[in-house]
């Protein structure tokens, strides 16, 4: 004679949940995948493949530097936190002239897709650091007060970088 289980709910409404969760840690993902390949693109799309790089390495920097403070440092504690804290990346300011470029860009632009093949790889693998650490760059030709007395750790293209805050 067949036994009967009975049926349980909760392991239903368990299995549901986890399944939502799921769903949306994967649409967060995603979207932090798409604010880093905007930001990526928008600050070094005419820096090549090493130079969009190193841009991603100094947002995963800032976000290892958050973590290692409990999970937050002043310019914020998740990636779209990093790259939309007003004045850190210039791409992001609403003045800037290519912020609404920036904004509507899409895969048919090969540097936005390089942006997105380097953020994807930022946030579900591991890129190598090439910045050595940096926490911040700015553009060559340009002499930002916060780098009076501060020595440049990397020189990729057309960006210096500096590392200002220890990564964690």
């Amino acid at each position: 004679m067949k036994q009967l289980i009975p049926h349980d709910e909760n392991v239903v409404h368990v299995a549901e949940t986890e399944q939502r969760l799921a769903q949306r840690i994967a649409a967060q993902k995603e979207k932090e995948v798409d604010v880093l390949a905007r930001t990526i693109w928008g600050e070094a799309r005419g820096e090549g493949s090493a130079g969009m790089t190193a841009v991603a390495n100094v947002i995963v920097n800032r976000l290892r530097v958050s973590e290692s403070h409990d999970g937050g440092f002043w310019w914020g504690n998740t990636i779209e936190d990093i790259c939309r804290k007003p004045y850190q990346f210039s791409a992001w300011n609403t003045d800037d002239p290519n912020f609404n470029k920036m904004k509507t860009v899409d895969d048919a632009d090969i540097h936005f897709a390089t942006a997105v093949r380097i953020a994807r790889r930022a946030i579900y693998t591991d890129i190598p650091d090439i910045t050595a650490s940096a926490t911040h760059y700015h553009a060559a030709g340009t002499y930002p007060y916060w780098t009076q007395g501060e020595r440049p750790v990397a020189v990729i293209g057309r960006h210096i970088f500096y590392a200002l805050v220890p990564v964690g």
